[in-house]
């Protein structure tokens, strides 16, 4: 019997959903994860390179990130914060890094 999705497949979706919501698409350029553990919680921190055609419609969505909510089922958003945002031509290239905590 499958467990379904990890965290990090569930996050991608989300982000990608979220953007596409936006009215900014965007694709994964990179994703990396990492197992975190305290001690009373455990989870993943995320390292995602997204890309998208620059505009403003961009622009507010990864202002607005770091307090947007995401559904993962058996994980929490606890922190997330956009790393960088670099203008390349017509391409924005940003740096996202998520720390998911796992609910029992």
């Amino acid at each position: 019997m499958s467990r379904g999705p990890d965290a990090a497949t569930l996050l991608q979706r989300a982000l990608l959903d979220s953007a596409a919501r936006a009215g900014c698409p965007v694709r994964l350029a990179a994703a990396d994860w990492t197992r975190w553990a305290s001690v009373t919680f455990s989870g993943a921190r995320h390292m995602f390179a997204i890309e998208g055609e620059a505009s403003d419609a961009l622009d507010a969505w990864l202002a607005a990130l770091p307090e947007a909510e995401f559904a993962l089922s058996g994980h929490l958003v606890a922190d997330l914060t956009v790393m960088s945002a670099r203008r390349q031509g017509e391409a924005v290239r940003a740096e996202i890094e998520v720390l998911t905590v796992e609910v029992r």
